[in-house]
């Protein structure tokens, strides 16, 4: 990724600052992006408080949208050509430089998304929305037409070898051949707290390792991603071996990749995303299960 985007925001090729954003927020080339999504259980809606209020000149990223809505689990990856149209109604093209942010912790799905589809040309705008208000930069309300482009003259290829389905996890879980770290808060990982889902149960996989994404990704202070070498050390405290493959699960994939924005940060390659992640492992009967 670094020779995809370092000419266009600096000496971190993945994150971009309040202070450039505001600074470039108009250049030919740029898209910003508002992935603002939530759980049901939140009872929030994301497109009303864009809205209310974003980024000016951002356009809304309807992650529900931009899903495979025929699959039983939620925030599933789409298909390519269903992925393209989504970015290109966006007004996003093959050469645009994406900039994401959200209001919470969606920001490192999309960026993965757009990752996986063969679009390299993103980073994600460090501390968001709750930053970008914090520095007190101009806001607008409404939401604008965007005049929709072709993403790619061709329908994107999504890159092979990033996505683990539930036999990779199971297979890992019984050999070791790969570590399963799962990034939900303590207290979901534990079925102290319900799912957050109808119908899904609590708990965790046996064996499974727990990263609260909120170690990764403080939800407090300046809202930004700990260092590369902070992200390190929290994995590593938690039992994470970095030498091993890793496969990374949560709820339903989104803060999921948060871990594997923060591995890649780090220069790991080897990790994959369970997709369907706990939607899908704890509706089955047919999985193990445990709670502490």
């Amino acid at each position: 990724m670094a020779n995809d985007v370092a000419n266009d925001v600096g000496p971190d090729t993945y994150l971009v600052e309040p202070d450039w954003l505001e600074q470039h927020l108009y250049d030919p080339g740029i898209v910003v992006i508002d992935c603002s999504w939530y759980i049901p259980e939140a009872e929030k809606s994301a497109r009303a408080e864009f809205g209310a209020g974003h980024i000016p000149g951002a356009r809304f990223f309807d992650l529900d949208a931009a899903s495979d809505a025929a699959s039983p689990y939620v925030n599933m990856l789409p298909s390519p050509a269903q992925f393209a149209a989504v970015a290109g109604g966006l007004g996003i093209g093959p050469d645009t430089l994406v900039v994401v942010y959200d209001s919470s912790y969606v920001s490192a799905r999309v960026w993965w998304m757009f990752r996986h589809f063969g679009h390299n040309r993103v980073a994600i705008l460090n501390g968001g929305w709750k930053r970008w208000l914090a520095a007190g930069y101009p806001v607008e309300a409404g939401l604008s037409d965007v005049a929709p482009v072709a993403h790619t003259t061709a329908t994107p290829a999504a890159r092979a070898g990033d996505v683990a389905d539930w036999h990779d996890v199971q297979a890992a879980l019984a050999d070791g051949s790969a570590g399963v770290v799962d990034a939900r808060t303590h207290e979901r990982f534990t079925g102290a707290l319900p799912s957050g889902y109808p119908g899904v149960a609590g708990g965790h996989m046996p064996g499974a390792i727990n990263v609260p994404w909120g170690q990764l990704l403080p939800q407090a202070d300046d809202y930004t991603f700990v260092s590369p070498d902070q992200a390190r050390a929290v994995m590593e405290a938690a039992g994470v071996d970095l030498a091993r493959p890793l496969i990374a699960t949560c709820g339903s994939g989104v803060t999921a990749a948060i871990l594997l924005f923060q591995l890649a940060r780090m220069g790991k390659t080897d990790v994959t995303l369970y997709d369907g992640s706990w939607h899908e492992w704890g509706q089955r009967d047919d999985l193990p299960k445990e709670t502490v």
